[in-house]
């Protein structure tokens, strides 16, 4: 009984939010509570719930002030010579904008943060889109997938649950996988090179050359302080305003050379605390959100030393961090209700037993097809923690090696990275704009196809 409900509140949940009947912060909260109270454990909701919190409000501490300390370092144009690179080869081609998207998506992920990924890529891309008319479903997608792709780096995160759960070296599993990964990735340029050219061809290459390239190259001058062109001279006037505030007035500032929160004398201050939360998060000398909270409270106080000053940057990201952090502890209650009324151990525990026994052989495979689904319906603490010693207990019996094992089960990775219960994702779509059921509707299937692509690398190239 436990496992039909949990796959009937999750699917309940996913398609509450595709059809746009609820919001996601609603449907986490009121779906999960209502299961709860139908399986009998309604009594213990608060308990559950308080439980799941306890155990996401580090992760809403680390991503409040993550958003807040690179909010502060896009203001002063830590990221600007960055963007201006990937805008200069975009131009105004929505072929460019969309590759150039995945390509600045997977260099910022070797941060290991998919927050951060996120915070840095839409903020530099939404302009352009906004202004070529592009769909912004089609830039959470490819930055999703991208990202997914480069999470399975060892420091960020679910290389280092395989290894821990099945007691094995991080840098074996992952080192092997490196091939096959980069096929994935390749995957993710092409179809971010194909998504693109139907964009161009839904925008109208005559009006895109004609009418939005003009525009695009006063984003540019704004960008890069001056122009060659002709296109870009006839709009060099406007690029100062109208160009260059595209995104202004949805809540972004683009690159607007002359905005007020730039601090060019503190550039290379930036850039080295910058780098050193990196390097600290990297080796783990304080808990992330400690990090972040202190990095934060350091790159405000620095380069905007006035408290007015201050509180107006807190005020300039606070939709971000109310949004996020109330998506977070929504999600809270769902996870803390699958967990505690033990649905996510009944679904596991049927998913296991309904593998045939002819395929104790192939278990590498299976886990590798089994990651797609159960790594987007669950946490990775309860896939890498729960699932994934059981099957590799099963593959022993069968002589399949736990490094394969373990190699497989980084695939679902790419398809991950837009589960309802990563809060990553809901930077990802609260900065675009975009609704999560319309990011689901689009993403799920190509990030579905892009972990196979890792897969059948994976065994082709005799890894798996």
């Amino acid at each position: 009984m436990l496992t039909v409900l949990g796959f009937a509140m999750i699917a309940t949940f996913l398609v509450l939010i595709m059809l746009k009947k609820m919001s996601p912060i609603a449907a986490l909260v009121l779906i999960p509570a209502l299961f709860c109270v139908a399986v009998g454990q309604g009594a213990q909701l608060g308990d559950y719930v308080i439980e799941g919190v306890g155990k996401l409000a580090p992760t809403a501490a680390m991503l409040m002030f993550a958003i807040v300390y690179f909010g502060v370092m896009i203001d002063v144009g830590l990221f600007d010579p960055i963007v201006r690179g990937i805008l200069r080869f975009c131009k105004a081609d929505p072929v460019r904008v969309v590759v150039g998207t995945a390509v600045l998506a997977a260099i910022v992920s070797l941060d290991g943060d998919g927050s951060t990924t996120f915070m840095i890529t839409v903020s530099a891309m939404y302009p352009l889109y906004k202004r070529l008319k592009m769909s912004l479903v089609v830039m959470t997608g490819v930055a999703a997938m991208a990202n997914g792709v480069m999470n399975t780096l060892p420091w960020g995160g679910p290389t280092a649950r395989a290894a821990t759960a099945l007691k094995l070296d991080a840098a074996d599993i992952f080192v092997p996988m490196i091939p096959a990964l980069g096929v994935g990735l390749l995957f993710v340029f092409a179809l971010a090179y194909v998504l693109g050219r139907r964009e161009r061809k839904r925008i109208g290459y005559l009006t895109l050359d004609e009418v939005l390239v003009p525009e695009a190259d006063a984003v540019l001058v704004t960008a890069g302080g001056g122009s060659t062109g002709k296109a870009g001279d006839r709009k060099a006037t406007a690029g100062s305003g109208d160009a260059a505030g595209a995104g202004e007035g949805d809540g972004f500032q683009g690159l607007d050379p002359k905005r007020a929160t730039l601090r060019p004398k503190l550039y290379w201050f930036n850039a080295g605390l910058t780098v050193a939360l990196l390097a600290a998060m990297i080796l783990e000398l304080l808990p992330i959100p400690v990090l972040f909270l202190l990095g934060a409270a350091l790159a405000l106080t620095v380069n905007y030393p006035k408290m007015a000053e201050q509180k107006e940057r807190i005020a300039a990201h606070a939709d971000n961090v109310l949004n996020v952090a109330g998506m977070v502890f929504a999600a809270a209650v769902f996870t803390g209700v699958l967990t505690g009324t033990g649905m996510v151990k009944h679904m596991a525990d049927w998913l296991v037993g309904a593998i045939p026994a002819g395929m104790g052989p192939h278990m590498a495979l299976v886990t590798g097809v089994l990651s797609i689904p159960l790594t987007y319906f669950m946490s990775n603490d309860g896939f890498y923690f729960g699932i994934l010693p059981v099957l590799a207990e099963a593959g022993a019996a069968h002589g399949v090696s736990s490094l394969e094992i373990a190699r497989a089960s980084l695939v679902g990775q790419v398809l991950h990275m837009s589960s309802p219960l990563v809060p990553a994702v809901y930077v990802l779509v609260g900065m675009a704009k975009v609704e999560f059921g319309d990011h689901t509707r689009f993403t799920v299937k190509w990030a579905a196809l892009a972990s196979l692509v890792v897969l059948v690398a994976g065994i082709l190239i005799g890894i798996i």
